[in-house]
């Protein structure tokens, strides 16, 4: 029995061109919910089957969008097959990312707490 040898890194090269494909997908939908959308990060399964896609929203509501995203996923998967020369196109499942919210938040803390100790010192 022989046995498939995997492609070094082939999930990340994957992962990378669906991230770039939705960038240019993602603006053509006319979903009025939708903000300005930016793919931060897609993570894709070892077989292939599903990809979670980390967004961010610049103007907009997250929720909504995230909404209008995961609504409009069957579509964004059919302009991916189109596009991916791969066997299996993986179901998109939408995430809001909040890594940039959670860095101003520390930014924030770390400013009022240099402020605090400015002024004790």
């Amino acid at each position: 029995m022989r046995h498939k040898r995997s492609i070094p890194n082939r999930s990340f090269r994957v992962a990378d061109q669906i991230q770039r494909d939705l960038a240019e997908l993602i603006p053509t939908l006319k979903d009025p919910r939708l903000g300005m959308v930016t793919v931060n990060a897609v993570e894709v399964s070892p077989d292939y089957a599903h990809a979670k896609v980390w967004f961010s929203v610049l103007v907009g509501d997250a929720e909504q969008s995230q909404v209008a995203l995961n609504e409009a996923a069957g579509f964004l998967r059919n302009g991916l097959f189109k596009r991916l020369h791969i066997h299996t196109v993986p179901t998109l499942h939408f995430e809001f990312d909040r890594t940039t919210e959670r860095a101003a938040e520390l930014s924030d803390l770390i400013r009022r707490a240099n402020a605090e100790r400015a002024r004790d010192d």
